[in-house]
């Protein structure tokens, strides 16, 4: 497992500073052409730790899912949150992100007094109170790095299972992302109903005549 351990650090941080419940959040599946977005939150204890906890990114998909339940039984609290691919088309990627984050927050059993965030855009207000934004908080804080894998183990289950309904366009390796494969599919067959068809740089790959094309006044971006 590469990388360096993620800490409490920021953790310990915020709980010295008064608060109590402290919830790390990250997104998974903002970047890809298919499937939902999703939005993992996690509330650690301050004691027992699991090992092995890094950056979803890092780990590999097997790695991944061997973890899953040893952090799902460790969390005082767990959730991930959704936005499916039409709600992403038809509200933009910003405001998908926030329902998702929204719903994530809302299936807690506790209720966070702040929450950490990975990168530089807060979409987590006003659901929780205190928002403290890190970059690379997924690669350094321990609870943020937990939260990106039950978010990604979860949307990658859910996308194997696609697969089985959208055999042609190989969800079970590439989750929705492009590549090559995937773009090969979809000059071949078009996109499936789980395709995201407001993103204008699939117009490079997909034959649209006869297929709906979702048209917003202003086209989602990655960032």
């Amino acid at each position: 497992m590469a990388g360096r351990a993620p800490t409490r650090s920021i953790e310990r941080d915020l709980w010295a500073r008064g608060y109590e419940v402290v919830v790390g959040v990250d997104e998974v599946g903002r970047g890809a052409w298919a499937g939902p977005l999703m939005v993992g939150a996690a509330v650690l204890p301050r004691d027992k730790r699991v090992n092995g906890v890094r950056d979803s990114k890092l780990l590999t998909e097997a790695n991944r899912e061997l973890l899953f339940d040893r952090i799902a039984s460790w969390c005082i609290s767990w959730a991930v949150g959704a936005a499916s691919q039409q709600e992403c088309d038809e509200m933009g990627m910003a405001v998908a992100q926030r329902l998702a984050a929204r719903r994530a927050i809302e299936a807690l059993s506790v209720q966070p007094d702040v929450a950490v965030v990975d990168g530089k855009w807060n979409f987590v207000s006003p659901h929780v109170a205190s928002v403290e934004m890190r970059v690379k908080a997924d690669l350094h804080c321990l609870s943020v790095a937990a939260a990106s894998i039950l978010a990604k183990v979860t949307r990658d289950r859910v996308m194997r299972e696609s697969a089985v309904h959208y055999p042609h366009w190989s969800f079970d390796t590439n989750k929705g992302y492009p590549c090559p494969v995937h773009k090969a599919a979809l000059q071949g067959y078009g996109p499936s109903s789980i395709h995201r068809r407001s993103w204008v740089f699939m117009d490079h790959y997909v034959p649209w005549p006869g297929v709906a094309r979702v048209v917003r006044p202003e086209q989602p971006t990655l960032f």
